[in-house]
């Protein structure tokens, strides 16, 4: 029997990922959905590719091009996700992943999860932001979730169920970026272009921003605390520039299991979507030279000061994470509009998560989508009226 499947973001780096492994494997899978914001093109050469039937296009003016290119096509168009559940026909897809990127993946999460057995997200702000109201889906319609992200993939698969108070230390690596063995005298010198050239992954220029200035690995460690229910004392990250290792967890039984893949993100979407034994994917060989030097040391907060903002989280999910999310994407905006340096960055960010306007959010339970979108739009009109 084909596996009924929905790619939520298909035009992205996650999912042509995933499209690329579907190629090989198309007489056993039926793609029930596609959707994108406005890249079409790529949506175009998709939907020959796999005959899909259904898709969302988000942007206004790209929809309305592509209901012309397709009006003598039998293929059903939607411009949002609120009439979707005619495709379902109370039938319930097999594998639904997530890879749209942002805050605007939220809506699309809660509006979906009940339309699949099983729910892959590859989005770090839905998570962080909305995962009390993810996990009240998830518990709602008994959808299982797996986590894409390498490192959380990785954690996902070390555990296998084991309880929290087993776990001693999970440990999450991070590359170090461009900027590892740069000296500190030079951080106030960093250009885009150099920013933007990370020595393993070739991600979007956001990721890629906030890779450079740890912040990436800030939100993973927020990430872990939710979607395992861990303490944040039990989670730490590692500078480890090869990225060979994904996650080091120690167990109370004296155990500690690490995890390996190359830098490729189609080994962890591979694994979410093919149960054990299933298929192959071909990959490198085991990378000795590597394991024989991993190379693993404490993160240098004088050039990545972000991670210290792990230290003002609190325990319980609030709105205070959006404000984090809303701070930063606003923040690299700028920086790649070139109206701050790099290094304003991770000094506003501090700053800014210390004013009492927005610390009092830590107060605050998250009640519904609405006040995340709220409290986003309300975080990025401040920070413009701000002095940077």
């Amino acid at each position: 029997m084909k596996k009924k499947i929905v790619l939520l973001g298909s035009t992205g780096s996650i999912g042509k990922s995933f499209l690329d492994i579907l190629k090989k494997d198309k007489k056993n899978c039926d793609i029930l959905l596609l959707s994108v914001n406005r890249n079409i093109n790529e949506l175009l050469k998709q939907l020959k590719i796999f005959k899909v039937r259904n898709i969302v296009v988000k942007e206004k003016k790209s929809f309305l091009k592509i209901k012309k290119i397709l009006k003598n096509k039998k293929i059903n168009i939607y411009n949002n996700y609120d009439s979707i559940h005619k495709i379902f026909n109370k039938k319930k897809a097999d594998y639904l992943l997530n890879a749209i990127s942002g805050l605007d993946g939220l809506s699309p999460t809660l509006k979906t999860i009940r339309f699949t057995k099983n729910i892959a997200i590859a989005n770090k702000e839905s998570i962080i932001c909305g995962w009390s109201l993810i996990k009240k889906e998830l518990d709602k319609f008994k959808v299982k979730f797996i986590p894409i992200d390498s490192e959380h993939f990785s954690i996902w698969s070390l555990i296998d169920d084991a309880k929290n108070i087993n776990i001693e230390k999970v440990f999450i690596t991070a590359s170090g970026g461009p900027f590892n063995k740069l000296n500190l005298n030079k951080f106030k010198k960093i250009t885009i272009k150099q920013a933007l050239k990370h020595p393993n992954w070739k991600m979007g220029k956001k990721i890629t921003i906030d890779s450079a200035t740890l912040m990436n690995k800030v939100f993973e460690i927020i990430e872990a605390k939710k979607i395992f229910n861990y303490k944040y004392s039990q989670l730490k990250i590692l500078i480890h520039p090869a990225s060979y290792v994904h996650a080091i967890i120690k167990f109370n039984n004296g155990l500690t299991k690490m995890l390996i893949h190359d830098t490729n993100m189609k080994i962890p979407i591979f694994n979410s979507f093919y149960s054990k034994h299933e298929k192959k994917i071909q990959t490198q060989k085991l990378n000795f030279n590597l394991l024989n030097k991993l190379n693993f040391t404490n993160v240098d907060t004088t050039k990545f000061p972000v991670v210290k903002i792990l230290k003002k989280m609190p325990h319980n999910d609030s709105l205070f994470e959006t404000v984090i999310v809303s701070a930063n994407d606003k923040l690299v905006d700028l920086f790649l509009k070139k109206k701050i340096t790099f290094n304003q960055i991770s000094t506003s960010l501090l700053k800014i998560i210390k004013m009492k306007e927005f610390t009092k959010f830590k107060r605050f339970k998250v009640k519904n989508i609405d006040e995340i979108i709220k409290l986003n739009s309300y975080v990025s009109l401040k920070i413009n009226k701000l002095t940077i």
